[in-house]
């Protein structure tokens, strides 16, 4: 009834456009260490991958969206000085056809980091899916891109050093 009263909820991430910051709320854990050969062994590029610990996935920079898969398993990102990325969440989770996924961005759009991209259900989709969520640099544009070391980390926490 007094829903109009309600707190929208806001994701206000401060970060320059140089740095990355955590997509959710999880645990980092090095690449090498995914199920999924072929992230694990950097084939895409490298970068780091997340247990997570709850279900909104979240823009890891600023920049735009280059790709937003229908089926919400995958983001390509162009962040504003020119390193490209994409955000793969769970392995194989393609299968799923989109479901258990809920889109909450559009390709083409331009985003902030902590800007909500896709909500998870970990629930359902991790009784058949390993849903490690894995962020790849696919091109760093000639820039030194490190993250910092695995830890629990909190959705829009700076990652990058």
């Amino acid at each position: 009834m007094l829903s109009i009263f309600k707190k929208k909820e806001v994701n206000t991430v401060v970060c320059s456009d140089d740095e990355f910051v955590a997509v959710a709320n999880g645990t980092l854990v090095p690449l090498e260490n995914v199920s999924d050969p072929a992230f694990a062994s950097k084939m895409m590029g490298d970068g780091i991958a997340i247990e997570l610990s709850e279900g909104t996935i979240c823009a890891p920079c600023n920049g735009t969206l280059d790709v937003a898969y229908p089926t919400g398993h995958a983001f390509g990102i162009t962040r504003n000085d020119g390193v490209e990325m994409i955000i793969h969440i769970g392995v194989n989770t393609v299968e799923s056809n989109g479901k258990g996924f809920e889109v909450l961005a559009s390709q083409g759009q331009t985003v902030k980091a902590g800007d909500p991209l896709v909500k998870v259900d970990l629930k359902s989709l991790s009784k058949k899916y390993d849903m490690v969520t894995m962020l790849i640099v696919t091109d760093p544009n000639e820039k030194e891109i490190s993250f910092i070391d695995c830890q629990e980390v909190k959705k829009g926490q700076i990652i990058s050093k």
